[in-house]
């Protein structure tokens, strides 16, 4: 029985500067955080000649091509595993399309178990660009490479994405107490949605691509707040780093239709006059999580308790993907 798992994230600062239709023109910028919630990918062999793959829905096959799951079907092409005696298991701490980038931990979870069932020695970046080259090369989703790096490398991580393709990975290392204090000031709720990344990612992708100017704006002005989330934590200013949140939403908001909605806007706002700071929707927008930065969790966390959000508190984690058993 081989088990490995790759951690959801959190985007800190420069979310959708990752894509490809941007950051070829004008090179991305990503500031990002692994949390200890977990994509896990358990792989073992049968005595029955078919390939078993469970995941919302369990489907038998005997060649990898009949797969219907696009990721799991491309993996294990791209691995060339042909022995249909298999069986693959897929399991979620949080439900697929709330915003943490669990497809890239899904992908890079499965790609490691592959990995070891074949004997490979690789990489966190050799994992992590096969990630993206299945999800963005091969099945042409309109999605960045932030969610394949962060499963893959963990931490409080920034990655410099370069027009020609190189992803400069920097890990942040923050001294503890800041650590500590950022940990304690992030609080995260679902707002009871969730929603398709690459639906919402489209516009942008397609706006991007056609140099729509409110766009590439948009997307510079995103950049720059990464640059600057990112000073903020390293010089321990969290009071910045949570207005620098607002001030990201405040823009994301208007970047797109469907970003948001009436009742998002109302829980923003009650988490706002509630000691939050600055906050945002997770990840590509439309639903999934609230995170905020608050220096007040207790009054913010009854707040939003009394509309009926549901808080799920979280640490960082560290050791980005793993094999937990071989």
């Amino acid at each position: 029985m081989i088990i490995t798992r790759s951690p959801l994230r959190i985007s800190l600062g420069g979310g959708g500067t990752d894509l490809p239709s941007y950051y070829r023109e004008h090179g991305g910028f990503v500031l990002a955080g692994a949390i200890d919630k977990f994509v896990y990918i358990t792989l073992h062999e049968t005595f029955v000649p078919k390939i078993i793959v469970r995941y919302s829905k369990t489907e038998v096959v005997s060649h990898a091509e009949e797969i219907e799951h696009p990721i799991l079907r491309e993996a294990l092409k791209l691995m060339s595993i042909q022995d249909p005696h298999l069986e693959i298991a897929s399991l979620s701490d949080i439900p697929a399309g709330t915003g943490l980038g669990s497809s890239g931990s899904f992908t890079t979870a499965l790609l490691s178990a592959l990995h070891a069932y074949c004997r490979n020695y690789v990489t966190q970046r050799d994992i992590a660009e096969q990630a993206c080259h299945i999800e963005i090369d091969i099945l042409g989703e309109p999605i960045g490479k932030q969610d394949q790096y962060i499963a893959a490398y963990g931490g409080i991580t920034a990655f410099q994405f370069a027009p020609d393709g190189p992803v400069d990975v920097q890990p942040l290392k923050l001294p503890p107490a800041t650590l500590h204090r950022l940990e304690d000031g992030l609080a995260m709720f679902f707002t009871g949605y969730t929603r398709n990344a690459s639906e919402i990612l489209k516009d942008q992708d397609t706006r991007s691509r056609q140099k729509d100017k409110d766009m590439i704006e948009q997307m510079h002005f995103v950049k720059q707040v990464g640059y600057d989330s990112k000073a903020a934590l390293q010089a321990g200013d969290l009071r910045a780093f949570g207005e620098l949140m607002h001030r990201h939403w405040e823009r994301k908001r208007a970047r797109t239709a469907g970003m948001s909605n009436g009742e998002i806007d109302r829980y923003y706002e009650r988490a706002r006059a509630n000691g939050a700071i600055g906050g945002k929707l997770i990840g590509a927008g439309g639903g999934g999580f609230l995170l905020f930065y608050t220096e007040d969790k207790a009054r913010l966390s009854k707040a939003m308790a009394a509309v009926g959000l549901r808080e799920v508190r979280f640490r960082f984690d560290f050791g980005g993907n793993r094999v937990m058993q071989y």
